[in-house]
């Protein structure tokens, strides 16, 4: 067995060297990503089962299900990651929100992440990116107009708290990955290059 990567914080827990119930949580990250291999952010968990499980449950919830469209979703984990300037988070769901790129636009130039507040992003998108960004980043200066503009917008009150929840997500993420030292993946750069 190869010796475990360390970076100065968190130890990097390989799919080899995974207890049982750590690779069956890499399992399904693997499936629900559809990625041949474990990402960084759940790799520096591997030591913690039960943190890994609770994480992976809550970011598969949020993220992975539900009725907002997945590249709303990491549209906004996107933005919030890149405003709150957390490297890791914003290189990945960068990636994995380009990837989505199709889903806006036909055209196989467009970047969503190039084009973030282009009149081709629906309009009901952009509201939703920018409220909810303002909800991850000051949570505190979101108002009774903000909920209102959401529903102006088109989405129901299911819809806004899922909505909602990314900020949530975003801000669990970004603080994982940030006070973990964890670099960006250089399979997931590979994948999606």
């Amino acid at each position: 067995m190869s010796s475990p990567i360390r970076n100065k914080r968190y130890r990097i827990v390989s799919y080899e060297e995974a207890i049982p119930s750590v690779k069956k949580i890499y399992d399904d990250t693997k499936k629900k990503f559809q990625l041949p291999f474990v990402l960084n952010w759940f790799k520096c968990q591997g030591d913690n089962p039960t943190l890994l499980a609770g994480n992976w449950a809550k970011l598969k919830s949020t993220l992975m299900e539900g009725d907002i469209p997945k590249v709303l979703k990491q549209l906004i984990i996107y933005n919030v990651s890149k405003e709150r300037g957390c490297d890791y988070c914003s290189k990945a769901h960068g990636i994995f929100v380009d990837s989505l790129s199709e889903e806006i636009s036909p055209n196989k130039d467009f970047i969503v992440t190039e084009n973030i507040y282009a009149t081709i992003i629906p309009e009901s998108y952009r509201i939703a990116v920018k409220v909810v960004t303002k909800a991850a980043l000051h949570h505190a200066d979101i108002t009774d107009s903000d909920f209102q503009e959401l529903e102006d917008a088109g989405f129901d009150y299911a819809e806004i708290q899922e909505l909602m929840a990314q900020a949530d997500l975003a801000n669990m993420l970004n603080t994982i990955a940030d006070i973990s030292g964890i670099k960006i993946d250089s399979e997931l750069i590979e994948v999606c290059s």
